[in-house]
């Protein structure tokens, strides 16, 4: 089976950084796409960044020049660095994989990201 695992995320004050993990069971090769997103307090989860096998890069624009998506593959590991942080940038962010072979979808449980002067 394949899991996700991030990790990363805690309490930051508006403009600080922060740099989210995301820790697969399985090789990055595996995946056609992987990505993150969020959910904010009485929101809906929505996108936030997006990274193909190909190196493919789609951010939401409200992250645009803020945060960056990469991938470690010899350590099997997603990352999100996000700087200059707002407080609507507050929510739990979610790991995804899309795999290249099979039609499913993987996601992990989340990391809460909390930024609050």
């Amino acid at each position: 089976q394949v899991q996700l695992v991030e990790s990363g995320g805690g309490l930051v004050q508006p403009g600080g950084s922060l740099r989210l993990s995301c820790a697969a069971s399985t090789t990055i090769f595996s995946f056609r796409s992987m990505g993150w997103y969020r959910q904010a307090p009485g929101k809906e989860r929505e996108l936030v960044a997006t990274i193909t096998s190909g190196g493919s890069i789609n951010y939401a624009d409200s992250v645009k020049g803020r945060f960056t998506i990469s991938t470690e593959n010899a350590k099997r590991t997603l990352y999100l660095q996000l700087n200059s942080l707002k407080p609507e940038d507050t929510a739990v962010y979610y790991c995804n994989g899309l795999s290249r072979f099979v039609d499913m979808e993987y996601w992990g449980k989340g990391t809460l990201v909390t930024v609050s002067s």
